[in-house]
């Protein structure tokens, strides 16, 4: 028997997915391992009020004790899925878990809001490790027919991240304390950690090639100022120019840039965004989470500041949303037994673009809670049908040697489409209100409700066009993936 070719003419290196059984415990130790990766803003977003006047800290420290674990995170996830490239993807998982659960545990004994903010810069490091493993890892271990459902499964349990992260964070916030919101992450740690040394099978590596240290180090550079200027932009202690904001990350990753297509031994190679469908599966990721966070963002503000709920109650409305993507997302996996998942992918999309004119249309004075309630669960199923589907899609395009460093592109682009969600859709509501009454935007204010209204009707519209842009690239994507589909065997009998 041979080896079957590849396309560099050479011979592929055997690859047998893991047995059934087991590779669906790796598929359990992956969700373990993302979850509370994944529920952290929210658990923090409970904890801050608590964090801040244990420690008496200022607005610059606040901000810092949110946007560091972003900023770290983000700028490490192609760094992350390059080393696990190189060094091997078991390895690089389980050291990822071993330094997130141990940052976890050490950030909830901090003595001062500094040395929080410090291993806070050093979980996200860990967990840049896992996200940008994980996927590809899935990739490694399932065989062809059963990657779409299993990557349905851990699409679930990203969805449910969020709920996790508000119940349990919560509740021991408000139990416990604020260390206790950041110790509970040490036993879902400790378990994905042990589970995963018995059962997550060795990948061989791809080929052991240098590291590219200064075209990291521009990258690193780069995407974390692009996060930081985002996110503080308006902040006390924030950049405040545009010029710092987007210029100086912009020369670093020009710079960064130039530099991949020069060396080397480059950190990320350009013919990357040549193979079919994983150019379009970025940008689709990217304008998906620009649209679909956007609007969660906005059906919140809405419900507090026009609606006058509190809260819980706007959680609620929000509630059934979130437990039916969960559903969808692994629904949507079992689906790509029976449709390609770039179909799936952009029927998600258009779903999504279908449901944000009629969530906008209900979003008026005296709408019916139920009726806000079924618009917000549309369109966040159609959120979790595209993203299993484009992941799918993406998870199959991409190289297997180089799958680490390119999730790690389309996991960084989707963190930056989430910065952009706050702040294009808040710039279109703004812009419906006089300067003077633009504070109205997070308070209640009778006398601004209808210009208020009218704003989150622009907002809408907006994120309405973003979605469809989204559906307009898996349609591109669909229409490649045809003309690209190979025709059928023809077996000639001699």
């Amino acid at each position: 028997m041979t080896r079957a070719p590849t396309a560099r003419g050479g011979t592929a290196r055997s690859r047998r997915p893991a047995a059934p059984g087991r590779s669906w415990q790796v598929v359990a130790v992956l969700g373990i391992a993302t979850l509370p990766v994944m529920a952290d803003s929210p658990v923090m977003n409970l904890a801050l009020p608590a964090i801040v006047r244990h420690f008496d800290a200022g607005p610059f420290e606040a901000t810092w004790l949110m946007s560091a674990y972003l900023l770290a995170q983000t700028s490490l996830l192609i760094v992350a899925g390059r080393l696990a490239d190189v060094f091997g993807r078991r390895t690089f998982l389980l050291a990822g878990l071993a330094v997130f659960t141990a940052a976890a545990l050490l950030a909830g004994c901090a003595p001062s809001v500094e040395i929080l903010i410090g291993w806070r810069v050093v979980q996200a490091a860990g967990g840049a490790m896992i996200l940008a493993n994980s996927t590809a890892m899935l990739k490694a271990i399932l065989a062809p027919e059963r990657l779409g459902q299993g990557i349905g499964v851990f699409a679930g349990t990203i969805a449910a991240a969020p709920l996790v992260g508000l119940l349990f964070g919560g509740v021991a916030t408000q139990a416990a304390g604020w260390r206790w919101a950041l110790w509970m992450n040490v036993p879902l740690g400790l378990l994905a950690l042990v589970w995963g040394a018995v059962v997550v099978p060795r990948v061989p590596p791809g080929p052991r090639e240098p590291i590219d240290l200064v075209g990291a180090a521009l990258l690193c550079a780069g995407l974390g100022g692009l996060v930081l200027g985002l996110s503080s932009i308006d902040s006390p202690g924030g950049p405040g120019s545009p010029v710092l904001v987007v210029g100086v990350p912009a020369v670093l990753l020009a710079a960064f840039a130039a530099r991949q297509v020069y060396a080397a031994h480059p950190l990320m190679r350009w013919t990357l965004l040549t193979h079919p469908g994983v150019a379009l599966g970025v940008l689709a990721a990217s304008l998906d989470v620009l649209g679909r966070h956007g609007a969660m963002l906005l059906v919140a503000l809405y419900l507090q500041t026009v609606g006058g709920m509190p809260p819980a109650q706007a959680g609620v409305v929000m509630l059934p949303g979130a437990v039916a993507a969960m559903t969808a997302a692994t629904m949507g996996g079992f689906l790509t037994r029976r449709v390609r998942p770039v179909t799936l992918a952009a029927a998600g999309a258009a779903g999504t673009a279908c449901a944000l004119p009629m969530l906008a249309l209900t979003l008026t004075a005296g709408a019916p809670r139920p009726l806000i309630a079924l618009t917000v669960t549309l369109t966040m199923v159609g959120g979790s049908v595209f993203y299993t589907g484009n992941t799918a899609a993406f998870v199959t395009s991409a190289p297997a040697e180089r799958l680490g460093v390119a999730n790690g592109l389309r996991l960084t682009t989707q963190n930056v489409g989430m910065l952009l969600s706050v702040a294009l859709p808040l710039g279109a509501l703004g812009s419906a209100l006089p300067a003077a009454d633009r504070r109205t935007l997070y308070a209640q204010s009778p006398a601004a409700i209808g210009d208020l209204t009218a704003g989150y009707h622009r907002a809408f519209t907006v994120l309405t066009v973003v979605t469809l842009l989204t559906t307009v690239t898996c349609l591109a994507n669909r229409a490649r993936a045809t003309r690209r589909r190979p025709g059928p065997t023809v077996t000639v009998r001699r």
